[in-house]
């Protein structure tokens, strides 16, 4: 029996959108406030793409932050965050044919991100995604963020897939872990210019081809 790739989930930072840069400034620019600041080298190899409570905990533990101020340095960058979102956030023609394409062939488009419910939706529209995608889970959908892969769990459950029937397309270690962490295949990328359909296409293949050759050893 063929086996096919029937859905494609993207994350969405550094995936779809290039707002690493926005997260990154936009939680220094709370934390100043209280004269904390997380280093660039910090944010790459520690921080990147974990969701803000998450960072904030382990500035809690490392750095002594209080944990009173979870609270209002969480609502500080979410406000900070979505200024960047309104004055920066364009649509790019490479994203929205992409992901046009995928739908008109029939597959399920997803995204899952560690970001907040709120500032999905209003990124989405704003780079005019959001009317390809079959739906879109948040760090509020789970109980545990990336590396954790529940939320990739929870959109193939949705999906009504199994693992090896999805791509994951992920570009930081928390989320390629999460994504191999759920079983599905995994499209790594390192620029948000990698996501464009002609790769989408080149790893779906990939991944039809390997599953094929399986069931055939299987069959031998």
């Amino acid at each position: 029996m063929s086996k096919a790739i029937k859905a494609v989930i993207f994350d969405m930072d550094g995936v779809l959108i290039d707002a690493k840069e926005w997260h990154y400034e936009a939680l220094n620019q709370a934390l100043r406030l209280f004269g904390m600041e997380i280093s660039r080298y910090d944010h790459l190899v520690t921080f990147d793409g974990l969701p803000t409570r998450k960072k904030l905990e382990m500035l809690t533990r490392e750095r002594g932050l209080p944990q009173q101020l979870h609270g209002l340095l969480n609502e500080l960058k979410q406000q900070y965050t979505m200024k960047m979102v309104h004055s920066l956030c364009r649509p790019r023609f490479v994203h929205q044919y992409a992901l046009s394409r995928l739908k008109a062939m029939g597959m399920k488009v997803a995204v899952c991100s560690n970001s907040i419910h709120d500032t999905i939706d209003v990124i989405m529209h704003k780079a005019d995604l959001i009317r390809h995608l079959d739906f879109f889970l948040s760090n509020q959908d789970v109980k545990h963020g990336k590396p954790d892969p529940e939320i990739y769990h929870l959109a193939i459950a949705r999906l009504g897939l199994q693992p090896e029937e999805c791509l994951i397309v992920e570009d930081n270690p928390n989320g390629i872990l999460a994504a191999k962490r759920s079983g599905a295949h995994v499209m790594e990328v390192t620029d948000t210019d990698e996501v464009n359909l002609d790769n989408i296409l080149a790893h779906i293949r990939q991944a039809e081809a390997a599953m094929q050759a399986q069931v055939s050893l299987s069959a031998a």
